[in-house]
């Protein structure tokens, strides 16, 4: 990097005008899913669980003993429709591919992937971490995890309800539901693994701080 003064006022950099091409966003929802996919693995063996959908399916698999990632994927089904109707065909489509691809790999990591013993302090951090990066990719390249986030926006859109506030209300029925199925303090564990993904979206997802579309 130079450190030469400029001598005018800087222009906007061309790339603001360019998008994300098929390539970009086929690696970033690679790479996206299989991050969140390793945050659910830290969440899972540490015996805890997160918000949104996600937390709905880790009560399903702790309360019925069935495959995480068949729970998630089917708890999204009925979300599509508000997605299509608030965020489009694009986004709709992106969003059932990440959902489908995250469902597969959950499944599929513990054969490649198994901890011994973790720190639950620990993966609650590193998870909420993985989850939060892994968020992020999905959210610059307009896709996501479905579930409450999309009804959140689509509620914004057509009842004026703010969107943080729907999913802040629902997350925290899923930790209070969380509480007949896990111990309280692996439920406290699981909100710090909230407030780290949180964390790395608010810091890292600024208007004006990112240019792609």
């Amino acid at each position: 990097m130079s450190n030469a003064p400029s001598q005018s006022a800087p222009e906007a950099p061309a790339e603001l005008s360019a998008r994300h091409s098929p390539l970009d966003d086929v690696q970033a929802l690679l790479v996206g899913t299989l991050f969140l996919a390793l945050s659910i693995s830290f969440f899972r063996d540490a015996g805890m669980l997160t918000g949104g959908t996600a937390g709905l399916a880790f009560l399903i698999h702790y309360a019925f003993d069935l495959p995480f990632g068949a729970a998630f994927f089917a708890i999204n089904l009925p979300f599509y429709i508000f997605a299509l109707r608030a965020l489009g065909r694009e986004f709709t489509l992106k969003t059932f591919c990440t959902v489908l691809l995250l469902s597969v790999c959950t499944e599929w990591l513990p054969s490649l992937l198994s901890i011994a013993h973790v720190d639950p302090v620990f993966a609650a951090i590193m998870g909420g971490l993985l989850a939060g990066t892994g968020l992020l990719m999905l959210i610059r390249h307009r896709s996501s995890l479905g579930g409450v986030g999309v009804l959140a926006i689509y509620l914004q859109q057509r009842k004026g309800w703010r969107a943080g506030w729907v999913q802040m209300a629902a997350d925290c029925v899923i930790m209070a539901l969380a509480l007949l199925a896990i111990d309280a303090r692996l439920v406290g564990l699981s909100v710090l693994g909230a407030v780290a993904v949180n964390f790395v979206i608010a810091v890292n997802h600024r208007p004006g701080r990112y240019f792609g579309i």
